[in-house]
């Protein structure tokens, strides 16, 4: 009777361990990081296919991602920084665009419901206009502090980070300013010696502060990074 009862429990052990093997599933695999490819970044893209005077289709590219089911295209114009998305199962998207304006994208793989998203690096270019032969600076990237957060001061002081580009070579100088209120005092001027450029300033404890850059080329042409906001404990 006991063996029974042994042989009966093995059974069951065994019957409900294939009900869980048929019941259970692979988890998703994640998609790999997409490999961004055309247009080139930091460069003044010529291939856009004419619409009008004022706009151009421009066909993006980039290398297929394992495990991706589809793919979400995000485009930023950086002069007014308005936000789109596109979303395709391809690895090419045709999108018009205005002419003569700065753009940075991003693309997103995809991959199965419960699957983790995997993005590119982001990429920026100028789309060529037939009226403009020299174009401003990329608006500049703020780095340090990021907008929102609260730095430490040393000594009475804190260092600003930023990273500049321009697509001609020709980037000049950056106008800092700061203030308490809305970025528009100007603190002052820094040679553009490389791309990432940092400054030291004096700062007063436990008070809010709003900053932004002006990067300037040889030619005049002024691109503004927009405001960040900072505080200081």
């Amino acid at each position: 009777m006991k063996m029974k009862k042994i042989q009966s429990f093995i059974a069951l052990i065994g019957f409900i361990l294939i009900l869980w093997s048929c019941s259970s599933s692979p988890a998703p695999l994640d998609p790999t990081i997409p490999t961004l490819s055309f247009p080139v970044n930091n460069e003044t893209c010529q291939e856009g296919v004419s619409i009008n005077d004022s706009q151009s289709s421009l066909e993006f590219r980039w290398n297929s991602s394992q495990n991706a089911e589809k793919y979400v295209l995000s485009l930023t114009n950086l002069d007014n920084n308005q936000n789109q998305s596109f979303e395709t199962s391809g690895t090419s998207l045709s999108v018009t665009l205005l002419n003569g304006n700065p753009y940075s994208w991003i693309i997103t793989a995809k991959g199965e419901e419960g699957s983790t998203d995997a993005s590119s690096v982001s990429w920026k270019f100028y789309l060529a206009s037939s009226g403009i032969t020299n174009y401003a600076p990329f608006p500049t990237e703020l780095l340090a502090p990021r907008s929102g957060t609260t730095v430490t001061p040393l000594n009475g002081e804190i260092i600003l980070n930023w990273a500049g580009s321009d697509v001609d070579g020709d980037l000049d100088y950056f106008e800092l300013y700061l203030d308490e209120t809305d970025a528009s005092t100007f603190i002052k001027q820094i040679d553009a010696i490389s791309t990432s450029s940092e400054t030291s300033i004096e700062v007063q404890s436990e008070t809010a502060y709003s900053w932004k850059i002006i990067a300037v080329d040889s030619n005049g042409n002024k691109s503004n990074s927009g405001i960040y906001t900072f505080r200081t404990d």
